[in-house]
């Protein structure tokens, strides 16, 4: 029997509040006992403690299952009847309450979520909407407050792509941050991948980068006693990454959360199609498996661990339209992916798309499951609240809505200083001058696919590499994904570095290739959805005197058509030379033709060549024409 009792207690502790603090109310209003919503019809009444009645039975915290709170009110009742300050018949109908209650047949966790972060830390930078890290603290804290029972996830890309304050130090500003606020998952991205496994690895394990002379400048507090930088504090996840060298996942599969003793699994998926948007470097001797073949595999060994409660955190998206809550017209790759999904899959965090939306989409059994993305560069958060049947372990229903983080929000204190000190170090650098734009200059694309941004660009990369010696090229090809912002027009059209950087922030480097004409039709081919793998519509920006015309209603690799340099046809025959970036000449975005090119020749890192163009054209570069691309019916 005593060994039964001593179980009991124990179980009992287990699914009690983590803080069980008596917290008294100096004037409770309350005339009777109310437990949830089913009134005991007790006089409340104060006690010689300090506290009324009500405030001894604790229901206004969470329980991790009813036993355990009818089994604490019953030990509180049979105390204060024995010391004479309630009946017996008062204490029966308290004891029917509780039951009657429900209180402890579930709990709500609370799931804030965000993603394509993308290192955003300084506010205003990259994007005047760019409320920044420390006011998106404030947010998450804000959510945290309403909810002990919490947890802090990312959908991937929190680093990569990111704007001068955080990329200058290889992203270690932004996984400091992150350490600072306690998010305890992030689902690696593309963008996690674009400096390799080992660079990745490092971010999350610590220590300093081997050649940068940049990394390792965080303040003491962030630092290892080494003084080195420290890594991630809280986990990289990633189910469907394989290592083919072990065979293993380069990160665990999923993180486990337990609230009042009830367990949450997060599983961590990258997109499958990182390779073909990543250099092939980045990914060298890594597999990407299929995200829902994936999850649904590991739902098995979830259960056999006694999880029932299972979100998934996926950097693959969608698009909708109806504000950052709507669902409307939802279309995309998370579709498919959710269609397919295991029932037993409760909440689906999603990214990449930078898209906000708020959806009920339907699974592999036609049962709707909730999926979220909150955008990007956390302009807005995901706020979720999860009930889940303490019996069943099971998620009982999911609700969900996305809130603005806003620009006039508090900054937390606790991160102003970490941005202060990043953005001293990198002012010098950032605030350099390197030339002149007669207005700003975006990176909007036209119907046809082409912007002015992208005009410019082109053919900067275009005079950094038509020279002899410097690569003879006559055409010059910039992808649209490299190209991350606007080039603002500041005051006297001056263009700084860290304007510059904002808007190419991979640091890729210029390869001049021979291609022939053949060839130079395949690449443009290859730029449309559905066709060669393309999973969305990439145009490539062109430099100028090179034109051509597409068709919306064409075949695939009939699509392109009048390709011309500077008036003349491109012949199939004929070799041209051209130049593009690193990730391009790689193979980057689906574009493997490029990688037949042959007599290639490095040049100059793509900020430097487009430094050089500026300062080549001191009395400003304006806006490009955007004429270079006709779209056809």
């Amino acid at each position: 029997m005593r060994t039964t009792l001593i179980a009991a207690a124990a179980a009992v502790a287990l699914f009690a509040p983590a803080a069980f603090a008596q917290t008294c109310s100096p004037a409770d209003p309350s005339p009777t006992v109310v437990l949830g919503t089913a009134d005991s019809g007790v006089p409340n009444r104060l006690l010689p403690s300090g506290c009324s009645l009500d405030d001894l039975i604790q229901d206004e915290v969470q329980w991790g299952s009813q036993a355990g709170f009818l089994t604490h009110v019953s030990n509180v009742t049979f105390g204060l009847m024995r010391e004479g300050r309630l009946s017996v018949t008062e204490r029966a109908r308290l004891l029917q309450a509780a039951q009657a209650s429900k209180i402890g047949t579930t709990i709500t966790v609370k799931v804030i979520g965000f993603n394509d972060f993308h290192g955003y830390i300084k506010a205003g930078e990259g994007s005047s909407s760019n409320p920044g890290i420390a006011r998106m603290a404030t947010r998450i804290d804000e959510l945290r407050a309403k909810n002990p029972l919490n947890a802090v996830v990312s959908a991937g890309d929190m680093v990569g792509a990111s704007p001068l304050t955080s990329a200058l130090f290889k992203d270690e500003p932004t996984i400091e941050a992150m350490n600072r606020i306690g998010i305890d998952f992030n689902a690696t991205g593309n963008h996690e991948f674009d400096e390799g496994k080992a660079e990745l690895l490092r971010l999350k394990q610590g220590g300093n980068h081997p050649t940068d002379p940049y990394s390792g400048k965080g303040m003491d507090k962030d630092l290892r006693a080494d003084g080195e930088f420290a890594g991630a504090r809280f986990d990289f996840l990633s189910a469907n990454v394989v290592d083919t060298a072990t065979g293993k996942t380069v990160f665990p599969a999923y993180g486990v959360k337990r609230f009042l003793g009830h367990q949450v699994a997060f599983v961590g998926m990258t997109l499958e199609a990182t390779p073909t948007i990543v250099s092939p470097a980045g990914v060298a001797g890594l597999r990407f498996d299929d995200e829902a073949d994936t999850v649904n595999a590991l739902v098995p060994k979830l259960k056999a661990e006694g999880i029932e409660s299972i979100v998934v955190l996926i950097h693959e998206g969608g698009f909708a339209s109806g504000g950052i809550n709507g669902c409307t017209g939802v279309s995309g790759p998370i579709v498919d992916i959710v269609k397919r999904l295991d029932p037993a899959v409760d909440l689906v965090v999603s990214g990449h798309t930078h898209a906000a939306y708020n959806c009920l989409l339907p699974n592999s059994a036609g049962k709707p499951v909730r999926v979220t993305s909150s955008g990007q560069y956390a302009r807005n958060l995901t706020d979720i609240d999860l009930v889940i049947d303490t019996r069943t372990r099971d998620v009982v229903s999911t609700t969900a809505n996305n809130v603005a983080t806003g620009t006039t929000t508090a900054e937390a204190a606790y991160l102003t200083d970490l941005v202060a000190h990043y953005d001293a170090l990198a002012a010098v650098p950032k605030a350099r001058p390197i030339g002149v734009i007669t207005a700003a200059i975006s990176r909007t694309a036209n119907a046809a696919g082409e912007s002015v941004l992208g005009d410019v660009i082109a053919d900067a990369q275009l005079d950094a590499t038509d020279d002899a010696g410097f690569g003879e090229a006559v055409v010059a090809f910039m992808n649209p994904g490299g190209i991350r912002a606007d080039l603002p027009y500041n005051a006297g059209g001056i263009v700084t570095y860290g304007d510059a950087f904002t808007v190419q922030p991979f640091g890729n480097s210029l390869v001049t290739m021979t291609l022939d004409g053949l060839q130079i039709r395949t690449l443009l081919e290859t730029q449309f959805a559905g066709c060669n793998g393309q999973t969305q519509d990439r145009i490539l920006q062109v430099s100028r005197g090179f034109s051509y015309s597409w068709s919306a209603s064409g075949a695939c690799g009939a699509r392109v058509s009048a390709i011309t340099l500077n008036g003349t046809p491109v012949q199939p025959a004929s070799r041209y030379r051209v130049t593009v970036n690193s990730f391009l000449a790689d193979g980057g975005d689906g574009f493997a033709v490029l990688q037949q090119g042959e007599a290639r020749l490095g040049g100059a890192v793509d900020t430097d060549a487009f430094e050089a163009y500026l300062q080549a054209n001191p009395a400003g570069v304006a806006p490009g024409a955007q004429n270079r691309i006709t779209r056809l019916p």
